[in-house]
């Protein structure tokens, strides 16, 4: 998904544009090609999908809106359609990543606060309880390869935070 990247602001700084181009990109993609797998895995009675959200969905104090948004709504198209093709076989889940250590996260967040990568990544860890540390993209991959695998086979619906327990803090 997106963010700060494209154009996202507090609600007394969001412009149209921005907020159009953020909800194209952190929603549109998944529910056109969800539109587009379902009559197939309904046709076989079975499937997986995966999408992934934000813990910022659940997270109060996140100051952008247009992203928190986009991924509150992903977790509700998520549990939308886990109950409505359940009858079908088909799972549907979340996933809702935490802090990352990934360039697009970390890298971006330096440059537009004018800091050291290393100043960014160690504010960031320190906000998580797992570790003391962020997690990585391997983290989020392995939680959807569960979800994908017959170990699964009777979760739907659920958004699953891959966060170092940071929601547990926030509560």
């Amino acid at each position: 998904g997106v963010s700060i990247g494209g154009g996202d602001k507090p609600l007394d700084e969001l412009s149209e544009e921005a907020f159009d181009r953020v909800c194209a990109i952190n929603l549109r993609g998944t529910i056109m090609a969800c539109k587009h797998v379902l009559p197939i895995m309904r046709l076989q009675r079975s499937g997986a999908i995966i999408n992934i959200s934000s813990v910022a969905a659940r997270e109060n104090s996140y100051p952008l809106v247009t992203y928190k948004a986009t991924k509150a709504a992903m977790i509700a198209f998520t549990e939308q359609l886990a109950l409505r093709n359940a009858p079908y076989g088909i799972r549907a889940n979340c996933i809702l990543p935490g802090l990352m250590d990934t360039p697009m996260a970390v890298d971006t967040r330096a440059r537009a606060s004018n800091r050291s990568r290393a100043e960014v990544a160690a504010e960031r860890d320190a906000k998580v309880p797992l570790r003391g540390r962020m997690g990585t993209a391997w983290d989020v991959a392995n939680a959807a390869l569960f979800l994908a695998s017959d170990e699964a086979n009777f979760i739907t619906g659920v958004a699953l935070p891959v966060d170092g327990g940071a929601l547990v803090r926030v509560g």
